[in-house]
């Protein structure tokens, strides 16, 4: 399959997993998602980030947002690292890990990158909006472990500036001023749009408070 690119539809599958099988979208039902893909149980850099996702439960949980990884390996492999995360990581795996065996989750995904390795997925991130879109698209090598409160930070940017007229600047974070997008240039709009004023630093660069704070 070709690359998925941001605003396509990702793909709907159904894959057994260390919890039984899942559907995808059923899983997800009205809820953001993020899918990630790990290149196999039992690895250092994997059992750490797993780890670290599960510590971010209910920072997922207050944007609703259902998280699942894949991994190559069967479900009861899944049970017995989980096992392994849990105790070295100090934290309890509260998310089901798909069990790609037959590597139907990584073709439909792109995950496996031939010139990295012809078996092992690569670590790919997807962020899929409730409508089923693909927001964003994030790969890093094998060897490098993965920035989650990047993750956290993107979904905030997204789910601002898709309900409020504004951009997330460079280095943004949760409250910081924001830009309004250049298409509104009315002033009784702008107003309307942001009682709490905004500043002009060229005709194409506007910032203001951020609107749902």
């Amino acid at each position: 399959m070709a690359t998925l690119r941001l605003g396509d539809t990702a793909p709907d599958f159904e894959q057994d997993s260390d919890i039984g099988p899942i559907k995808f979208y059923d899983y997800l039902g009205d809820s953001w998602g993020v899918l990630f893909s790990h290149p196999a149980d039992f690895t250092p850099v994997c059992t750490t980030e797993l780890g670290y996702t599960a510590k971010l439960a209910d920072e997922f949980a207050k944007r609703n947002v259902k998280v699942i990884a894949v991994s190559v390996d069967d479900a009861q492999s899944h049970k017995d690292w989980i096992k392994d995360i849990n105790d070295t990581q100090s934290t309890t795996v509260n998310f089901p890990i798909l069990a790609d065996s037959d590597r139907k989750v990584s073709d439909l995904y792109d995950m496996i990158h031939p010139n990295a390795s012809n078996t092992a997925t690569v670590r790919s991130v997807f962020v899929i909006d409730p409508k089923k879109k693909v927001r964003l698209t994030l790969t890093y090598p094998a060897s490098t472990g993965r920035n989650f409160n990047e993750i956290l930070r993107v979904i905030d940017s997204l789910q601002l500036t898709d309900s409020h007229s504004v951009a997330t600047p460079v280095n943004w974070e949760d409250g910081d001023d924001c830009i309004i997008v250049p298409s509104i240039k009315d002033e009784a709009e702008l107003k309307a749009k942001f009682p709490k004023g905004y500043t002009v630093v060229r005709p194409y660069l506007r910032t203001t408070p951020q609107p749902n704070k």
